[in-house]
């Protein structure tokens, strides 16, 4: 059976090779697209998993801003179902999944804060 093909944002760490071969065993095809109303904040990590694989102390977060100038650029992969698991793994627990629609009309998943305020 054929597995579901889905879209992933990223506008950090997924978007480097290393990240991506030792969280999928593969290098991802993706394109460039922007997310607007979203701005980009610097979450500091402490799970040692997700350290040891990105090297990065502080990854960046996305969070939602009243400002259409505030905008995201990144890339859209595509991924399979197994993928998408994996990479909720991957993800640490400041981050939820939802989907949203981009510039290109693409829908696409994109991991966000879980908190609820509203950054401008």
């Amino acid at each position: 059976m054929h597995s579901k093909a889905h879209y992933l944002f990223s506008y950090g760490t997924l978007q480097l090779e290393k990240v991506q071969i030792e969280t999928y065993n593969r290098k991802l095809i993706g394109f460039k697209d922007t997310l607007e109303n979203y701005t980009i904040e610097q979450l500091k990590i402490t799970d040692k998993d997700v350290l040891a694989i990105s090297q990065k102390q502080f990854h960046p977060i996305a969070t939602p801003s009243k400002y259409k100038k505030n905008c995201i650029e990144g890339v859209i992969f595509e991924i399979t179902e197994q993928e998408l698991i994996q990479t909720d793994n991957y993800e640490v627990s400041d981050y939820k999944r939802i989907i949203e629609t981009f510039k290109s009309g693409k829908k696409s998943w994109i991991y966000i804060s879980n908190k609820k305020r509203m950054s401008v």
